[in-house]
């Protein structure tokens, strides 16, 4: 089985197919993703929240995503893995290098994900100059929660929706390959894609980005928190988790999710 890359997303995007994300944390759920026909599993710093119990993301180490990353990575054999960096994990170019190299040397991540947009485009540029592949996160970023004054929709009047373009193509020119918007309303996410050459992944961000992206457990209805709005529970009606992640594969592949009830206006 030929594993999915970043060529094989471009081509996806080119040709207007749909691509499937979803975080995973570990070996058993990779191996569930990856046979329900997922492109690609981001090992998520989001398991502060829903593996460990944290209120939000900020307390995940290095040491922890390259844990995970490596079980993830261990059954992992046709998806594009990518991992998170986690908070305070790229405070400087060095610790950005130092940090992407653990998660692909140790964690076995063919890419890495961080935060931001303008503070991060050198961080991006040094990265890829020294052949990390990165994916950029704008929008709601977790990990500026506190900065932002919760977990708010991103992008809304039309001086924040114009800077975050501006931020979007100058994190593509500065070398990111893949881009997640996160709680964006939908027209601005529409807008992003289509002036992006590289794949846009949304996560509240409407149906028409290049893919989707979901937290495993939000998809299979056992989150310790509330599912948020642009999340859906997938194991309702369906014949157990394997049932649950095709439903979700093919909804997305089938422009069915997200639907309106999903989207931020």
């Amino acid at each position: 089985m030929n594993r999915t890359t970043i060529t094989t997303l471009q081509k996806m995007k080119a040709a207007g197919e749909k691509i499937v994300a979803i975080t995973a944390y570990d070996a058993s759920f990779a191996q569930q993703c990856e046979a329900a026909g997922v492109d690609l599993l981001l090992v998520g710093d989001s398991l502060g929240m829903v593996v460990q119990g944290h209120q939000d993301t900020l307390p995940v180490t290095v040491d922890e995503m390259v844990y995970h990353t490596a079980c993830v990575a261990r059954a992992s054999r046709s998806t594009l893995l990518v991992a998170d960096m986690p908070f305070m994990g790229y405070a400087t170019t060095g610790q950005a290098l130092d940090t992407a190299a653990r998660l692909m040397k140790a964690g076995g991540a063919q890419m890495v994900k961080l935060e931001g947009g303008v503070p991060q485009l050198e961080t991006v540029r040094y990265l890829s100059e020294r052949g990390v592949p990165v994916c950029g996160h704008l929008g709601l970023t977790p990990q500026s929660v506190h900065q932002l004054g919760g977990y708010r929709v991103q992008g809304r009047d039309q001086a924040a929706a114009t800077a975050m373009l501006e931020e979007a193509v100058a994190l593509q020119e500065a070398g990111a390959q893949l881009l997640v918007l996160e709680c964006v309303p939908r027209t601005l996410a529409a807008e992003i894609t289509r002036n992006l050459e590289i794949p846009v992944i949304g996560i509240g961000a409407g149906p028409d980005t290049d893919g989707q992206v979901l937290v495993l457990y939000d998809v299979i209805g056992i989150s310790v928190n509330r599912i948020p709005k642009f999340a859906r529970d997938f194991m309702s009606g369906a014949d157990g988790i394997q049932g649950a992640l095709r439903a979700y594969v093919e909804a997305v592949r089938e422009g069915r999710f997200p639907g309106p009830e999903h989207v931020f206006d």
